[in-house]
């Protein structure tokens, strides 16, 4: 069974992206983006949202490439359309039955790289194993919430914390059954 682990960049007052979307404020390069790359090549499989994928467009991401491309990359929505001939899966019906199905048969770890709602859904259902946060010293006071809506209490044990220059903080917990 592969683990499911969000690993996501958040501001201090818990937003993944801040006013439409906005992400700017987060750092785009330097140690701590470094250190996400070399754990991006140790996924097998990404999951996202619609929203997450569509995102993507902004920066050049055609529909239907994959994002990432060492990862098959599912992404879930009952909306979104694709070319037929695309480099990601997209699962519109039964998302637990087939994210429960990838954490038994995927060939490595799983990356949840959003978004808020989706990974909100995916926890309320206990299908998130690991978080891992990229905190950023900024305070957003809108946006994306790192879980949407859901506030459901769980618990979670942090596992590492490791502190870099410019005040970014990141912190691994694992997530209690």
């Amino acid at each position: 069974m592969q683990p499911i682990i969000y690993d996501v960049a958040v501001s201090v007052d818990g937003f993944i992206a801040g006013a439409d979307d906005d992400i700017t404020k987060f750092a785009h390069e330097g140690p701590v983006v470094e250190d996400y790359f070399e754990r991006l090549s140790t996924y097998a499989i990404a999951v996202m949202g619609r929203n997450t994928y569509e995102f993507g467009y902004r920066f050049g991401l055609e529909p239907g490439a994959n994002p990432y491309q060492n990862m098959r990359t599912y992404v879930f929505s009952r909306s979104l359309e694709l070319p037929e001939e695309s480099d990601v899966e997209v699962v519109g019906i039964d998302e637990l039955p087939k994210i429960k199905e990838l954490k038994a048969k995927a060939p490595g770890p799983i990356y949840l790289c959003g978004g808020g709602e989706f990974a909100g859904h995916l926890l309320s259902n206990r299908l998130i194993d690991t978080l891992r946060l990229k905190r950023a010293p900024i305070l957003l006071g809108s946006g994306v919430k790192l879980f949407g809506c859901v506030g459901d209490g769980c618990e979670m044990v942090n596992t590492t914390t490791r502190t870099y220059d410019g005040g970014y903080l990141f912190q691994e917990f694992q997530v209690q059954p």
